[in-house]
C-alpha cells in the first residue's frame, strides 16, 4: 500500500534527497501529495520537476486538503519543531532533516509533542548509512578494542564547503544554532552510535576567526560587490543554472540572497570550534572542527581496553584520490590489523540512497540500528546546544539540566 507524502521546505536538499527520488524510484510505495514554502517559486520548481506535486500556500491547508500520513520537513533549522509538532498533532509521522531543532526550549517542546502522540519522528542521519562508518560500527560492536574509554574527532571543512556556510541562512545562530548543531550533529550523532553511549556532560569553546569581518574589502553580496574581481572566496550565483533558478531568480519573493559575503560583520556563528564530552558509561570526547581548511576530511581514533581504532576519510585534497578507505585496529605494539572499504559513489558516500531503502521501503533489515529515532536527535543535537551554552557562559553543560533524560527512553 503506497504512503502519502507531504513536504514543507522546498529546499535544494529537499529536492535531490526526497522529491524528487521519491518521484523517479518510489513510484511504487510513495504519492506525492503536497508542497508548502513560503517562497512560491521554489515550490513551483519543485513540483514541476517530481510530478507537479500540489502547491500550497500554508501548512495547515496542505495537511487538511492533501491528508499525508507522514511529512517531510526540510525547512531552515529553526523551523523544525515547529513543523514537527504540528505533524504529530495532525496525526501525522514526521520525517526531519538533522538536526532535529537548535535549541534546548524547541528540544523540550518536541518531546513534550511526542509524548501525547502516537506518531513517529525519524531523524534522517544519512552519515550512520555510508559503508565505511557501517563497517567502522560492526567492528567497534564486535568487542575489537574492547570498552571504548577515549575518543578523538577532528572534522576540518575545506574553503569552498566550509565558506559556503557563512554566504546562507547558516550563517545567523539564531537559524542554524551555528556549525555546532547545523553541521556537527552529523558527527556527534555518529559517535553517539559508534560507542553506544549517552553524553552527560559537555564543555565547549568557539570562535569566529576567519570569516566575518577579518578584512576591510568585503560588500553586502558576491553579486554586486566591487571586489568581485580579486576576492577569492567570489561566488558566481549566475554559473549554475539550479543556483540561478533557484535562489537567484527567487529573491524578489522573500530577499534571501544566497551569495552575501562572508566577511560580514552581521555573521554570529562560529568557524573554530572543539568540545569536550563525558559519556554516561565513562568514554570522553575530544571534538574539533574548523570551517577553512585547505582540504576537508575527518580523522578519528577510539582507544579501549582492548585496543586502540585508528580511522580516517578525506573528500578533498590529495587524500581524496583514492578508491578506498581504509582503517586500523592496533592490538599490541606487534599486532595490527587492516580493514579497507571501497568508497561508494552517490550522495554521501552512498549513504543518501540507503537511507531512503530504509525510510521508505518496508522490511528492510537494521542489524545495525541504522533508523535514528527520536532520541537519537535529542542526543546528537543536545551535544551542540550544551556546547554553544557552555561557550556563552564559560562553564560546563550538564545534559540533565537542560533536558529530562530520564524520560528519553520512554518516549
Amino acid at each position: 500500500m503506497k504512503r502519502k507524502y507531504a513536504f514543507v521546505g522546498a529546499s535544494g536538499r529537499g529536492l535531490s534527497m526526497y522529491a524528487r527520488p521519491l518521484y523517479n524510484d518510489f513510484k511504487d510505495v510513495a504519492d506525492l501529495v503536497g508542497i508548502y514554502d513560503p517562497n512560491p517559486i521554489r515550490a513551483k520548481i519543485v513540483s514541476e520537476e517530481c510530478g507537479d506535486i500540489p502547491i500550497f500556500d500554508d501548512f495547515d491547508n496542505m495537511i487538511e486538503k492533501s491528508r499525508p500520513d507522514a511529512v517531510i520537513i526540510t525547512t531552515v533549522d529553526s523551523y523544525h519543531h515547529e513543523y514537527i509538532i504540528k505533524s504529530l498533532e495532525a496525526d501525522c509521522d514526521a520525517i526531519v532533516e538533522k538536526p532535529l531543532t537548535i535549541d534546548a526550549k524547541k528540544c523540550n517542546e518536541i518531546i513534550e509533542a511526542k509524548q501525547r502522540s502516537n506518531k513517529d519522528i525519524i531523524v534522517t542521519f544519512n552519515v550512520r548509512y555510508m559503508p565505511y562508518f557501517a563497517k567502522l560500527k560492526e567492528i567497534l560492536k564486535g568487542g575489537v578494542i574492547g570498552e571504548i574509554l577515549n575518543v578523538d574527532f577532528e572534522w576540518i571543512l575545506d574553503q569552498s564547503h566550509g565558506a559556503d556556510y557563512f554566504r546562507r541562512w547558516h550563517r545567523y545562530l539564531n537559524k542554524s544554532g551555528g556549525l555546532l548543531i547545523h553541521k556537527a550533529s552529523h558527527h556527534f550523532d555518529i559517535l553517539n552510535w559508534l560507542i553506544e553511549q549517552d553524553p552527560v556532560k559537555v564543555y565547549g569553546l568557539g570562535d569566529l576567526k576567519f570569516y566575518g569581518p577579518t578584512r576591510d574589502e568585503r560588500g553586502e553580496r558576491c553579486f554586486t560587490c566591487e571586489y568581485k574581481d580579486s576576492c577569492e572566496f567570489y561566488f558566481d550565483i549566475e554559473e549554475n543554472e539550479f543556483i540561478r533558478r533557484f535562489y537567484f531568480e527567487a529573491e524578489k519573493e522573500d530577499d534571501y540572497f544566497r551569495d552575501r559575503c562572508v566577511f560580514s560583520e552581521e555573521i554570529d556563528i562560529y568557524d573554530t570550534m572543539s568540545v569536550n564530552v563525558a559519556y554516561s558509561k565513562g568514554a570522553q570526547l575530544t571534538y574539533s572542527l574548523v570551517a577553512y581548511s585547505p582540504y576537508e576530511g575527518w580523522r578519528a581514533s577510539f582507544t579501549g581496553t582492548k585496543g586502540r581504532l585508528e580511522a580516517s576519510s578525506y573528500s578533498s585534497g590529495q587524500a581524496s584520490d583514492s578508491d578506498t578507505n581504509t582503517f586500523k585496529v592496533i592490538k599490541s605494539p606487534s599486532e595490527t590489523i587492516t580493514y579497507e572499504v571501497s568508497k561508494v559513489r552517490g550522495g554521501h558516500g552512498g549513504g543518501d540512497e540507503r537511507l531512503r531503502n530504509m525510510i521508505f521501503r518496508e522490511g528492510v533489515e537494521d542489524p545495525l540500528g541504522q533508523m535514528a529515532d527520536l532520541k537519537a536527535g535529542i542526543m546528537s543535537s543536545i551535544i551542540g546546544i550544551a556546547a554553544n551554552e557552555s561557550i556563552e557562559t564559560g562553564e560546563p553543560v550538564k545534559m540533565a539540566d537542560i533536558i529530562p533524560v530520564d524520560e528519553l527512553d520512554n518516549i
